[in-house]
């Protein structure tokens, strides 16, 4: 009796084990449609502004910068070799647009994780205050880097970007703003942050 007792254990822990097995190459499976998550900013999707190593974008063909800006930037390309300022402005680039359709869309979601508390709390006041249909960025004319600084770790740079905006009623206008974007050196998240802005608001 104790002998079939013992079999019925093990067939019954055999089961388990396959059943378990199953659920495990099921569930844990990756099916290509899950949203890639930041585990630090709680991003559903990896920043614009990651500190990316390799060639830059083709379409980023700026001058370079000159005095206290290039100094700068070699300041913090010294305590980070892996800094590419070309492929740093053209993430630059995409943020620019991925945080204007995000503020013009009212995406909050979108724009938390991208800007830092006191900029965020400057676009919710402006997205809540807006009368009607904002102004949408068409294309962006020109961007570069026009200040850089290394403060202990903390890197900041400053993008100078003009763009075209079209007005719901179809008229087209050329703003100019001025974006700052910090990262701690050496710290484990590799995105930077809107941090300051200045000049006009979509």
């Amino acid at each position: 009796m104790p002998d079939s007792q013992l079999i019925g254990i093990l067939i019954a822990a055999m089961v388990a084990g396959v059943l378990l097995f199953r659920l495990y190459t099921v569930l844990g499976r990756r099916t290509g449609h899950e949203p890639q998550n930041d585990a630090a900013l709680g991003n559903r999707a990896p920043s614009p502004l990651r500190d990316m190593r390799g060639p830059a974008a083709p379409d980023v063909q700026t001058p370079p910068p000159e005095g206290a800006c290039a100094r700068g930037l070699l300041d913090i390309e010294l305590a980070d070799p892996g800094f590419d300022r070309d492929r740093f402005l053209s993430g630059a680039r995409t943020a620019y647009e991925i945080i204007q359709k995000a503020y013009g869309d009212a995406d909050r979601l979108a724009l938390r994780p991208l800007l830092s508390a006191e900029v965020y709390g400057a676009f919710e006041r402006e997205i809540a205050a807006r009368p009607g249909a904002p102004e949408r960025m068409t294309n962006i004319i020109d961007a570069r880097i026009v200040s850089a600084e290394l403060s202990g770790k903390l890197a900041d740079i400053t993008v100078a970007f003009r763009a075209n905006f079209t007005a719901p009623d179809g008229a087209v206008r050329e703003v100019a703003d001025r974006w700052s974007f910090a990262r701690t050196i050496g710290a484990s998240d590799p995105n930077w942050t809107l941090v300051a802005t200045a000049g006009d608001f979509a």
